[in-house]
């Protein structure tokens, strides 16, 4: 009977190894921004937030359901290597919600970015047509406030046309998205 005890927990330890390392794994078999080198067209994060665009967009729970949906009014002005993007956020219900990022381009061609719902210094990257920005982003449930790490990636299509996919995720599991697009 003791035997079968230590045989049982050995197992169970495995298994939660073996969970482990395949999380991990997969984790690892992520997109890498250097894989939109070579990409076109060109996209250039100051040149289209500059002046006036309009995106829409939705959030997503864990499950893929819609939970909420959006409208957003940007405006962006350039200053040396500073952009201040002002976002006006209009959801299904009404409720309206303002964001204003300070972007700075970096010597290296990162971006560093504060917002006043960003917890540190959002990071970006930009190779070919895409941008990889990560942040953490306190986000209001209930009432409550939660810090939720944000991997959000852009591709510039063609013709003042931008795709954003945003994963959000809390202690590394995913617990929802959110899905942009941007006309210029």
């Amino acid at each position: 009977m003791y035997s079968h005890c230590i045989y049982q927990a050995k197992y169970k330890t495995l298994q939660w190894l073996l969970g482990c390392i395949l999380v991990l794994l997969l984790n690892g078999c992520t997109a890498s921004i250097d894989d939109y080198e070579h990409t076109e067209p060109k996209f250039d994060l100051f040149q289209f937030f500059e002046g006036q665009s309009h995106a829409w967009g939705m959030v997503q729970d864990y499950k893929g359901r819609q939970v909420r949906r959006f409208d957003v009014e940007l405006n962006g002005v350039i200053t040396g290597k500073q952009l201040v993007l002002t976002e006006d956020f209009i959801f299904d219900n009404q409720q309206t919600q303002q964001r204003v990022w300070t972007i700075t381009k970096q010597d290296d061609g990162r971006y560093f970015g504060t917002a006043d719902d960003v917890v540190g210094k959002a990071v970006g990257y930009e190779k070919g047509n895409a941008l990889y920005w990560q942040y953490v982003l306190t986000v209001d449930i209930d009432g409550s406030p939660y810090h939720i790490n944000f991997e959000d990636w852009m591709f510039y299509q063609q013709d003042g046309q931008l795709f954003n996919v945003a994963k959000m995720k809390k202690w590394g599991i995913t617990v929802g998205s959110v899905t942009l697009f941007f006309q210029k």
